[in-house]
């Protein structure tokens, strides 16, 4: 099937995410490039996202991006969306084409939720996490067959207070969770922690990132930022993933990525 005639947008290069997509989406070679997605190595990367009116001098959203009250949701087996990643996402089974439709003609946003480990599929709201990402839609592109290609943006965490639906897919009602991020000498030393972990990840010779990504997270002086984008892309474990997502003091979100950064390199006196 020839590729859809998507024109990419122009965007500015902002915050980057190494990202999961479904196992059912179109495979790419390496080196072959989709939209925003770009395989490396067998990887999947989230190029450089564009901008949403973000403050150029603290790296953070305005109050002025408001969330709707209610909100669409896509439980998934492993992904997650931090806030500022990106999340490229291949829809094709009919409940979430529904999903995305209503999403389109609403508010373009939705939130990506956990399934959790002991279910399979999940059959009602009990089967996923009530703490997650809500993420706006940046680009979108049907293909004939009907499915779609999407990348999704990170906004915010958000927990789900009840829901308005569950069939054929879940809406439900947010609040916006705001981080603890009181800045300290400890917070900025536990930062600097995650960056020269990050720094030894680079030297093992499987997780390489493109020059402009690895200048940006060698660069990235906000704590809160590096702990979401870092947690999103180098911890692999989903639960953990899951855990640095409900974990609203940046201080604690800070040590959980140091941990779990050293367990999964075996690292433990680094």
């Amino acid at each position: 099937m020839t590729k859809p005639n998507w024109k990419e947008p122009s965007f500015e290069p902002r915050h980057w995410s190494l990202t999961r997509v479904s196992p059912a989406a179109p495979k790419l070679r390496e080196g072959e490039s989709f939209g925003f997605r770009h395989c490396v190595s067998g990887q999947e990367l989230a190029l450089p996202a564009m901008r949403i009116s973000y403050n150029s001098k603290t790296n953070t959203m305005p109050s002025s991006v408001i969330l709707p009250k209610r909100v669409p949701v896509m439980p998934l087996p492993g992904a997650l969306l931090f806030p500022h990643a990106l999340l490229p996402l291949y829809i094709f089974e009919p409940r979430y084409r529904k999903m995305l439709k209503h999403a389109l003609t609403h508010h373009r946003m939705f939130c990506v939720a956990l399934i959790k480990p002991h279910c399979a599929e999940w059959q009602s709201a009990a089967d996923f996490f009530h703490t997650a990402g809500v993420g706006l839609i940046r680009a979108c592109v049907e293909r004939e067959d009907g499915t779609s290609n999407l990348i999704l943006q990170g906004l915010e965490r958000v927990r789900f207070t009840e829901f308005d639906q569950e069939a054929p897919f879940p809406i439900a009602t947010i609040d916006s969770l705001e981080s603890d991020s009181v800045s300290s000498v400890e917070t900025e030393a536990l930062a600097t922690k995650v960056l020269e972990l990050y720094s030894n990840l680079k030297g093992d010779g499987q997780r390489q990132l493109p020059p402009k990504i690895d200048r940006y997270l060698s660069d990235l002086s906000d704590p809160e930022m590096l702990a979401d984008l870092v947690a999103s892309t180098f911890v692999s474990d989903p639960l953990r993933r899951q855990r640095v997502l409900e974990e609203l003091s940046v201080k604690d979100r800070l040590r959980l990525v140091i941990r779990y950064l050293r367990e999964e390199t075996g690292s433990a006196a680094a």
